[in-house]
């Protein structure tokens, strides 16, 4: 008995020590203490969840190794770790974690958003970039862009010739409106907003399926992390899910069923070419690969990318222009001086504004739309900054917390849109992501960057804007999709 007892403590000190070696020669990344069992490092995360990872960061260092449950998770806080991760191992990071979102939105992880590195998803982002979002594609539907923006000031001009209750306006719907008009548009060749729309029942569950895919995508999924609450019957949230994919997948169906139909009737040119009549042209040529599921999952990715994302950096730039006035005088005279007080500001008067463009930039790099970039996954084991990543990593990387770093920033929480002008801005590219980089890198660039700034620089050529008292913007953050991540 006490021989078997003695062997049995051997063996364990045996396997510490040289588990210990292991661990010595595979060095981790630092990490906070007191990993608990079951959930780990979760106890130590409150909302938002990048300001946590940043003063987690500013204790530890800029490169951390967490336990999320049963998920390792690497939060890089630095240009250069992520400078390491998408340059040097980009490849190696090319993947996403197969989380519930991406089962039950993302078709099974077969969407743009959420496809494994490989053939599929390069060809999915070729779809993107060259049939959809290219330069030629983007300027085909400027006049759409043009169109909504002008539906918007005329708006806010009938409402600015009544009372005084009339000229306090809430903003965040109309703009959030104006972008879900733009892109359905562009996507089935519809309208669901503004003045001259009917409140019919296909506008009504258009809404509601926007609700609760910007609702469900946002919430926290504890069962990515601990799936035993996922077996146990606890994890409400996939539940949801389900029922969002059945919505979403009625809707898109129908309106791809309109736009076929539309196709093969001669009046079909009348109507506008769409970016769904695009996809059912690659669905004609290869039928078995350009099914309806990738159809209506390219259409669900680019109305939920192309909205929330669009709508609150112009949200976050006006809040910031109210509460530095002078800013914002500095921007209007520019546009008097370019454009003039005679004519509505176009398109091609964008290339005009530089300092617009700075404003669009701080917004950028101060209130990330996305502060945390899309979640990536390792595919093999790795090093950053030295260290040991270990296989089916969740890389995060906190572009929040990069972006307001004052070793990275010269007064930092300073809105100075002048900090972009002449020069000597031209920066490391890895201090300011707003648009994710690498292979996974965002391919609607382009067109956040023609509506963005036309529909800022329109508002403030169109109208005096001033807040509502002497009381400063609130500037918090809020719940949704684009504070965790935007996925591509």
């Amino acid at each position: 008995m006490e021989a078997s007892l003695f062997y049995f403590v051997g063996f364990f000190v045996f396997l510490y020590f040289l588990t210990g070696k292991l661990l010595g020669y595979k060095q981790l990344p630092p990490s906070p203490a007191l990993s608990l069992p079951i959930i780990g490092h979760l106890h130590l995360i409150r909302k938002p969840l990048h300001r946590t990872l940043a003063k987690l960061s500013k204790q530890h260092g800029p490169i951390l190794f967490f336990q999320f449950g049963s998920r390792p998770v690497l939060v890089v806080s630095s240009p250069l770790a992520a400078e390491e991760c998408f340059t040097k191992k980009d490849v190696v990071f090319a993947n996403r974690p197969r989380l519930l979102a991406g089962k039950h939105l993302g078709y099974d992880y077969t969407t743009l958003p959420w496809a494994p590195y490989g053939d599929h998803l390069r060809n999915l982002r070729r779809v993107a970039t060259v049939e959809l979002l290219s330069s030629n594609r983007v300027q085909k539907y400027l006049g759409i862009q043009m169109d909504e923006v002008r539906s918007l000031i005329l708006r806010l001009c009938r409402r600015s010739k009544g009372g005084v209750e009339f000229r306090v306006v809430e903003m965040k719907s109309m703009l959030f409106e104006l972008t879900l008009n733009v892109m359905m548009r562009m996507i089935a060749g519809k309208r669901y907003f503004g003045e001259g729309v009917e409140e019919v029942e296909e506008k009504r569950k258009f809404k509601e399926i926007v609700t609760e895919t910007f609702e469900l995508s946002g919430a926290t999924n504890i069962g990515d992390f601990v799936p035993l609450l996922t077996w146990i019957g606890l994890n409400k949230i996939e539940k949801k899910l389900e029922k969002l994919r059945w919505k979403r997948d009625e809707f898109m169906q129908n309106l791809i069923d309109e736009r076929r139909k539309l196709t093969s009737d001669s009046y079909s040119e009348q109507s506008g070419k769409t970016m769904v009549d695009d996809l059912l042209s690659l669905q004609e040529t290869d039928p078995e690969y350009y099914t309806d599921d990738i159809i209506r999952g390219m259409m669900q990715v680019l109305l939920s990318a192309g909205t929330d994302t669009s709508a609150g950096t112009l949200e976050w730039a006006l809040s910031l222009l109210l509460n530095n006035p002078q800013t914002l005088s500095k921007a209007r005279e520019e546009i008097d001086e370019e454009i003039g007080q005679n004519m509505l500001m176009e398109e091609s008067d964008i290339g005009k504004l530089p300092y617009l463009h700075g404003i669009i930039k701080e917004t950028f790099r101060i209130c990330p739309v996305a502060p945390l970039l899309a979640p990536h996954e390792s595919s093999e084991e790795c090093t950053v900054g030295g260290f040991c990543i270990p296989r089916g990593t969740m890389l995060l990387v906190n572009t929040w917390a990069i972006q307001n770093d004052p070793g990275c920033w010269e007064q930092p929480n300073e809105f100075k849109p002048e900090r972009f002008l002449g020069p000597e801005t031209v920066r490391n590219g890895f201090t300011l992501l707003p648009f994710g980089t690498g292979r996974r890198r965002c391919p609607g660039e382009s067109l956040a960057m023609g509506l963005i700034p036309l529909t800022l620089g329109s508002l403030i050529q169109c109208f005096e804007w001033e807040r509502i008292g002497e009381e400063m913007v609130d500037m918090s953050e809020g719940n949704g999709l684009s504070v965790t991540f935007i996925p591509f």
